[in-house]
């Protein structure tokens, strides 16, 4: 090599005697703060995640740097999360409630109409289930819940918190089709509040406008 490099037999040994660079101590020090953090996290730690750490600690390196380092070492982290999720899954053994609304999701005053639906937010330990009702006049959400399961529970809970904060005489409840909604448990709870159960199609563009926008929005103000 030194003979193809024409390197000097004088240069090749003050070379292997030399000290390494500040750059390369300094990158064998952020490697042992990076190989820290990984293992703190059970290895699935990736750059973002592993530079927040790093930051905490007071250690500050650039993104491209950390990225450079954990490529080299090879360091990676790993995805629990998962692309996509069905939110609405019919059960043909239900029948579905009359469509009340016929996609005219207008009102004239408020508990007169609301509508439901299911969004999901991915995290690092799974997906986590929200469903919402948001009132058509107001556009404002009146009842929400969180779970880590798509079940009869989640959406009932939701429709008993806008009933204890907007106690309606006679409401319109909108939803799809979804196994959720048609469940003997969530039809006897309307019936027994005189809510009036709604349900259009499972790919209704309004009311899932209202229900992802407005949860995802309640996501975000949880911290979620």
């Amino acid at each position: 090599m030194c003979k193809h490099l024409k390197v000097s037999t004088s240069g090749y040994y003050d070379w292997q005697g030399r000290a390494p660079s500040k750059r390369v101590t300094a990158n064998v020090i952020l490697l042992a703060h990076i190989e820290a953090a990984h293992a703190r996290s059970d290895a699935t730690y990736g750059m973002p995640r592993i530079r927040a750490e790093l930051v905490d600690q007071g250690v500050v390196a650039s993104r491209k740097r950390i990225a450079s380092v954990m490529r080299h070492a090879p360091i990676r982290g790993v995805s629990r999360r998962r692309g996509y999720v069905v939110t609405t899954t019919r059960d043909k053994r239900q029948r579905p409630a009359p469509d009340l609304v016929e996609r005219q999701f207008v009102a004239t005053d408020v508990n007169q109409l609301w509508v439901a639906d299911m969004t999901y937010v991915p995290t690092w330990a799974g997906f986590l289930y929200l469903a919402v009702v948001t009132d058509v006049y107001s556009r404002k959400v009146v009842g929400w819940a969180f779970g880590a399961h798509m079940t009869a529970d989640l959406v009932i809970a939701a429709l008993n918190m806008a009933l204890l904060t907007r106690k309606p005489e006679s409401v319109i409840h909108h939803s799809d089709q979804g196994s959720q909604y048609t469940s003997v448990a969530f039809g006897k709870r309307c019936k027994e509040m005189g809510v009036r159960p709604s349900m259009g199609t499972a790919d209704d563009a309004h009311y899932q406008h209202y229900g992802q926008r407005y949860g995802r929005e309640l996501l975000c103000d949880a911290g979620v």
